[in-house]
């Protein structure tokens, strides 16, 4: 079992970054990124603490119990999430996906809402505009997409997804998991 990479996916379940997750259990964002390169081990009093925060009980992280490849996925498989304070929605359409290549989800967002900032990785994105229009930040370049028009990029810059519109805007967004 690769304990940092099973933390590593429950954080970002959860919609954490490293540093809130140091922050909620008083380690720094380092040690956390230790952690889930498997460069540290945590002490059993830190390791519970992190489980805690991210809302898993020590006999569910380390349950590895044979699954049967779920193939299709039904509304009530779904996980929303919504973030109030900056206007989007996701909308999870595959449960496990922080645990597979890539992480399909419908990203809703408000008049002016703007997704969560991203810092450079090696993963690719794609989305499809469903509705409204969209304003996509790669560094200090600015690139515009409306409904029904796709986009693809490289994350190895800094990177955004803001609405460009003035009502709600929707894409189905597609992006590999793989991190610098």
């Amino acid at each position: 079992m690769n304990i940092g990479q099973k933390i590593k996916n429950l954080r970002i379940q959860k919609d954490l970054t490293q540093e809130e997750l140091g922050e909620r259990t008083d380690l720094s964002k380092g040690y956390i990124s230790q952690l889930e390169r498997n460069l540290s081990s945590p002490s059993m009093e830190t390791f519970f603490s992190i489980l805690e925060v991210l809302g898993i009980s020590p006999k569910d992280f380390f349950d590895e119990k044979e699954q049967v490849q779920q193939v299709v996925y039904k509304c009530d498989d779904y996980t929303v999430f919504y973030e109030e304070e900056k206007g989007y929605e996701i909308n999870w359409l595959v449960s496990d996906s922080n645990e597979q290549d890539m992480e399909p989800i419908i990203l809703s967002l408000d008049k002016e809402g703007e997704y969560k900032e991203f810092e450079p990785s090696l993963s690719d994105t794609f989305a499809y505009v469903l509705e409204g229009s969209v304003c996509i930040e790669i560094g200090m370049d600015r690139y515009y997409a409306s409904q029904g028009e796709s986009i693809y990029y490289h994350a190895l810059k800094k990177h955004q997804i803001k609405n460009n519109y003035h009502e709600t805007s929707r894409l189905l967004l597609v992006a590999t998991n793989s991190y610098l």
